[in-house]
């Protein structure tokens, strides 16, 4: 009697592979993406602390945006205004008197690769009067 594996006893084995594997490379993914969005909240927090530099030396964010370069797109650095090859978001910051919202939003195809869902953000509204900030955003960053 010969000793081995049958075709049957083969192809199931490959078909549990494939499965495990799928389901593994879901969860690399995701983990990935996660990283990527931890760097976004790496470089918020940033924005959020040269702003609160700005407002605590000027008692006011009005020229925050143009002082700081943010939204001219020419900046070196993060991708400000406009997605770059070199980075997977992009950033803004809008908002009124004390109240300032940094926003990261997921590069599509002019970020680096891979393209990102354009949809997904990342925002971080701080009050710099009372130094309160709430996270928000989507896509589970």
């Amino acid at each position: 009697m010969k000793k081995g594996f049958t075709l049957m006893e083969l192809i199931v084995v490959i078909i549990i592979l494939g499965i495990l594997s799928t389901l593994g490379f879901g969860q690399y993914t995701l983990m990935v993406e996660k990283s990527r969005g931890a760097e976004a909240r790496a470089i918020l927090g940033t924005i959020r602390m040269f702003a609160t530099g700005y407002y605590m030396e000027h008692s006011t964010k009005t020229p925050l945006a143009a002082d700081l370069g943010i939204g001219a797109g020419g900046v070196p650095g993060p991708a400000v205004g406009n997605c770059k090859s070199s980075h997977y978001f992009w950033y803004s910051v809008s908002g009124n008197t004390a109240k300032l919202e940094q926003k990261a939003t997921r590069c599509g195809d002019n970020g680096k690769a891979p393209a990102g869902n354009t949809s997904a953000t990342l925002t971080l509204t701080s009050n710099l009067q009372d130094g309160t900030d709430t996270w928000g955003g989507n896509s589970g960053y």
